[in-house]
């Protein structure tokens, strides 16, 4: 199903390029000669097409909905560094503050999954293009502060924020940060 609706996302995204980056100057170069050309009528077909392919294979998708299953890039990550949002580990005693350490990242989607949700938030449904969005990006803060920390010689990073931040459009910036320490090393 994904491919049929990355298929129609494609042409609908090439239509609609086509459609305004030929076919309007097209039209304007020849306002006086009304005759559709051969390559302007794809376009133009394939913009429609695509929209009807993607509402669709959403439709469909609505009744067969799946949770996205992915493995997570932070299990591949090798780490001995401790992650807590509190501010204190139970049986460990904090030794040294090393700083603040973080990690962003700023993520979109390309137009095509963006189509999609635009037609989920007229049937309903949960935003999976979104979710999906969301959470890579959640991962790719978190293993940029984990990097950071390790550089710095971090035992644990504590206190461990998320805050998003719409950029423009579909585009969210995603900023993970938190305070790196040393543990107390036991005699």
């Amino acid at each position: 199903m994904k491919i049929i609706r990355y298929i129609g996302s494609m042409l609908f995204v090439l239509g609609l390029f086509i459609s305004i980056f030929a076919g309007i100057p097209w039209a304007v170069v020849t306002a006086e000669d009304p005759v559709v050309p051969t390559w302007l009528r794809i376009a133009v077909f394939s913009l429609l097409g695509g929209i009807f392919i993607v509402l669709v294979t959403v439709g469909l998708g609505q009744k067969k909905y799946k949770s996205p299953e992915r493995e997570s890039r932070l299990s591949e990550h090798k780490t001995k560094i401790l992650m807590s949002n509190s501010v204190v580990l139970p049986g460990s005693e904090i030794s040294e503050i090393l700083g603040l350490v973080q990690g962003h990242t700023v993520f979109a989607i390309w137009l095509g999954k963006d189509l999609s949700a635009i037609i989920k938030l007229i049937l309903g449904g949960e935003l999976t293009e979104y979710t999906e969005m969301m959470g890579k990006a959640r991962e790719i803060a978190t293993e940029r502060m984990i990097t950071q920390a390790e550089e710095i010689g971090a035992d644990a990073i504590i206190n461990i924020r998320y805050m998003t931040t719409s950029v423009v459009g579909s585009a969210a910036e995603l900023f993970a940060y938190g305070t790196a320490v040393k543990f107390e090393k036991n005699k």
